[in-house]
């Protein structure tokens, strides 16, 4: 196939970084019909206007259109479980460098995580110190999440009031200070026996065992079926509690879960002795249980894909000591996303319209996004990632944006590399350049208020 070089934009006005574009031309658009094909996508106001077939393109007069040929449009991938460690460590990750990476991913709506900022998201002052902590620093849209504490049920209302679409819980210690797990039921502890090598994967590994991920499982499903609250599961990796959700389901419980690109790309039999920039929460498992996640994804048993971006402490004894039970957990991917499912995704037979579904309709669908993101219609938030599904890239640290560069992905050959990112009609992102400012959104969603608060989002 012959394509247009993926370093040019061809108009009839020169389109800068930061500029608001008025037109999308490209040879592959994702429809919503599941068709891919010509089309031109009309931008107004940050709005799709119109989706047009080729015979009714008009001859540009001068409008801020661009045609990138044979390169893929597609509504802007939606990550749902970003951890953003500002206020209070943003050495670690702040709204800037977060924002860019997502830019540079094609990622145009992040929804940021309540415990990794001081003080963590469990008030409503909280969430107005992480509102003022982002203002004027984000390249994308950024949503956020409440948390849920021992002791903050009376704040719960007024954060929903305020704008999040939901809240995080923890069933096991997080290990974060102000923000402990919230007990559905007591139960008592049992000691694990591991190995004594805490350099070697398997003795962390075996401190969270599948079973650990059964119960929690169990627990959340049997309080979806009780109270008929939505109950999301984050972080799914073992594939042993998927029987659970899919009965829960059929027995109608409104229950979604979402699984990762660190379970979906890595395995357990790959991590080296001391390698703990491999380390979250729950581990990476073995390679037949990360097949049968592919194949839950197939068959629509997991809903959503998304980062769990977490950074790394900037602590170098934590990151250089090689102890897999005392080194910090989080893995850096954010801007990873498309690439890494993709290049595993192409060989399992997905296809375009499958990375809409799982990390663009319904991450937009969590997040109480619907009527605005996620999807190519008229109507909707011009926001969309054009990118090269065929093109090869290594991930160099001079590549990643992120402000940690130590990530289990350096080295890794990738399929699909983004070339521009568009945010409400703007392009924020091209060819290794930002807009000049930053110009996100900070996303608040307004709902007509429950008689009561809703169960937690787990």
């Amino acid at each position: 196939m012959s394509r247009k070089s993926s370093s040019t934009l061809a108009g009839p006005a020169k389109v800068e970084v930061g500029s608001e574009v008025t037109a999308i031309r490209s040879n592959r658009v994702v429809h919503q019909n599941n068709s891919i094909g010509p089309a031109e996508i009309v931008i107004c106001n940050g709005k799709i206007t119109d989706i047009l077939p080729k015979r009714n393109w008009a001859r540009p007069t001068g409008e801020k259109m661009i045609d990138v040929g044979d390169l893929v449009v597609m509504p802007g991938i939606i990550d749902p479980h970003v951890h953003i460690c500002e206020p209070g460590h943003s050495a670690c990750e702040g709204f800037t460098s977060v924002t860019q990476a997502a830019a540079a991913g094609g990622i145009t709506t992040i929804a940021d995580m309540p415990q990794y900022c001081c003080p963590p998201t469990t008030t409503l002052s909280a969430l107005d110190a992480k509102l003022q902590a982002a203002k004027g620093k984000c390249h994308v849209d950024v949503a956020f999440w409440g948390g849920i504490i021992p002791g903050n049920r009376a704040e719960l209302l007024p954060m929903l009031e305020a704008g999040v679409p939901g809240f995080q819980c923890f069933l096991m210690t997080t290990g974060v200070e102000d923000f402990s797990q919230f007990q559905a039921k007591q139960e008592p502890s049992q000691s694990i026996p591991v190995s004594e090598d805490s350099a070697e994967y398997c003795t962390f590994l075996d401190t969270h065992p599948d079973t650990m991920e059964v119960e929690a499982t169990l627990t959340i499903a049997e309080l979806c079926l009780q109270y008929k609250i939505p109950c999301h599961i984050t972080n799914l990796s073992s594939a042993q509690a998927l029987p659970i959700i899919k009965d829960a389901r059929q027995r109608g419980a409104p229950i979604t879960a979402e699984t990762t690109h660190n379970y979906l790309s890595l395995s357990s039999e790959c991590i080296p002795p001391g390698g703990t920039y491999y380390k979250c929460c729950p581990p990476i498992r073995e390679k037949d249980n990360q097949e049968q996640l592919w194949e839950a994804l197939q068959v629509e048993d997991i809903d959503m894909v998304a980062s769990a971006h977490t950074a790394c402490s900037k602590d170098p004894k934590d990151m250089n000591s090689g102890d897999f039970l005392k080194a910090h957990a989080g893995i850096v991917s954010l801007q990873l996303g498309l690439p890494l499912f993709w290049t595993s995704a192409k060989s399992r037979g997905f296809s375009f319209h499958d990375i809409v579904q799982l990390m663009c309709k319904n991450p937009a669908v969590l997040s109480r996004l619907e009527d605005r993101k996620g999807s190519l219609s008229p109507g909707m938030d011009a926001d969309l990632v054009i990118w090269d599904p065929e093109k090869e890239f290594q991930v160099t640290k001079n590549l990643i944006h992120h402000k940690q560069k130590l990530t289990p992905y350096l080295g890794f050959q990738l399929c699909g590399e983004v070339f521009a990112t568009l945010v409400r009609g703007r392009l924020v992102y091209m060819n290794g350049k930002f807009a000049p400012k930053p110009q996100g959104d900070l996303l608040l969603t307004e709902r007509k208020m429950p008689a009561r608060v809703p169960s937690p989002y787990y």
